[in-house]
């Protein structure tokens, strides 16, 4: 039987796609590969979902987006989640399977959630397609936090097993960060030389801001951008400007975004009488996230310190670091990890008093808030190595097997290497 062997459409570009269960217009990671790789001239599509009234098929920089189905963040449940995890899952599987009849992909990049996502490509796969999986969060931890499910139940088991099968099923895994990377390590989910972390960092075309100044005139305006699940702590800092308003009467805070939790903290605003300090607005682009931001005097991170919080790494503290804007933070694990007190004012995570004393404290100390946007806006300045990590892998990409043994090599060359602090705070080091 004979296959449509994917091939370069000549001896420089290569059809792509990117495939996430995301927006890909507020998805930087996403659209950080498609665009890049569009740029260099490769023929790139992305499948993705959509927000009701979006076209469902739309040219973004080059990139030829599919919205495969409309997503309102409203789950509930698990069961609920799931049913809409799987519709996506059999019209990507669809897609794909047509469009390598039609034109086949050399490459597809598959972006969890979900990690049987990577089941979709089966028939391109057996047809020449490589794939890869680049695991945006590790499931069975996000799972326990997004839906209280214990970590020693049968679900959380399952998935971990669902997690080693899709590894296995793949030709190679990028990882967004080290302790992302330790815990699929060590459940011998995957071998060393099949793993490669790639730091998220912010797109400076888009995130470009300046080290100096304040940003409102007038009271002291703070900004959380983001989904809006529950480990991501939105409620806690909306405790924290009740708690804080009295000592600081013109604090404003901004929440963009949408989530499960969107409801509960119009009706903890309500409760709390905050409708003239705090404002909701839905997701937006990445570029209106941007320009939001440079108005902005801080930017909020209130994850919580639980199982899923404490590895989840956070691309928003360093959108606001190359925006020029100082970050407030919880003391999560993996924010430790990569940062110190030099580049963030870290607050105990879920204790709403010290978030709100230490929003006080950075609203009556301006010299502290000019020495963190100083030293964020530096931090990105020098580690921002995203654009080599892109400039490399589109040097790789048309030959497909080059790729991954170079991949290989390279990890196998940096093994046991990690990103660490040098004295004043650098950071340095890709695994």
């Amino acid at each position: 039987m004979g296959h449509a062997k994917p091939a370069l459409e000549d001896d420089k570009t290569m059809r792509v796609c990117m495939v996430a269960y995301s927006f890909y217009e507020t998805d930087n990671r996403v659209r950080r590969y498609a665009e890049a790789l569009a740029r260099r001239g490769d023929q790139v599509d992305a499948l993705a979902v959509g927000l009701p009234g979006q076209p469902r098929r739309e040219v973004i920089e080059g990139v030829r987006v599919f919205r495969l189905q409309t997503r309102v963040r409203d789950e509930g449940g698990p069961f609920s989640y799931l049913i809409k995890l799987l519709f996506f899952f059999l019209r990507t599987a669809w897609f794909l399977t047509a469009s390598q009849f039609r034109g086949p992909y050399a490459l597809i990049h598959v972006h969890n959630l979900p990690d049987f996502e990577v089941f979709a490509t089966l028939v391109p796969r057996l047809m020449g397609a490589r794939v890869i999986l680049d695991m945006h969060e590790i499931t069975p931890e996000f799972y326990a936090s997004k839906f209280g499910i214990a970590e020693q139940s049968r679900m959380f088991r399952l998935l971990a097993l669902v997690e080693k099968i899709s590894i296995a099923y793949v030709d190679f895994v990028v990882v967004v960060n080290h302790m992302v990377e330790e815990a699929v390590l060590r459940r011998r989910s995957v071998r060393p030389e099949k793993c490669m972390v790639i730091l998220n960092y912010p797109d400076t075309r888009i995130f470009h801001g300046r080290a100096e100044g304040k940003r409102t005139k007038d009271g002291f305006k703070m900004c959380y951008p983001g989904t809006l699940n529950r480990h991501q702590g939105v409620d806690i800092a909306v405790e924290a400007v009740a708690l804080a308003r009295q000592k600081a009467p013109g604090l404003r805070f901004l929440i963009i975004g949408d989530g499960a939790e969107r409801e509960n903290l119009r009706r903890q605003i309500a409760d709390r009488k905050l409708e003239d300090v705090v404002t909701m607005e839905p997701t937006v682009s990445l570029e209106q996230v941007a320009a939001i931001m440079e108005n902005v005097d801080a930017g909020i991170v209130p994850k919580r310190g639980d199982g899923f919080g404490n590895i989840a790494f956070s691309t928003k503290i360093m959108e606001f670091m190359a925006m020029g804007v100082p970050v407030i933070a919880s003391r999560t694990r993996i924010d430790e990890y990569y940062y110190d007190n030099d580049l963030v004012e870290f607050f105990d995570p879920g204790n709403a008093s010290d978030l709100a004393e230490k929003i006080v404290r950075l609203i009556a100390a301006p010299e502290r808030a000019a020495a963190l946007r100083r030293a964020g806006y530096e931090h990105i300045a020098i580690n921002n190595t995203w654009d080599w990590w892109i400039a490399w892998w589109g040097r790789e990409l048309p030959w497909t097997h080059l790729l991954f043994k170079g991949l290989n090599r390279f990890r196998r060359r940096k093994r046991g290497r990690r990103m660490g602090r040098m004295p004043g705070g650098t950071v340095l080091g890709h695994a």
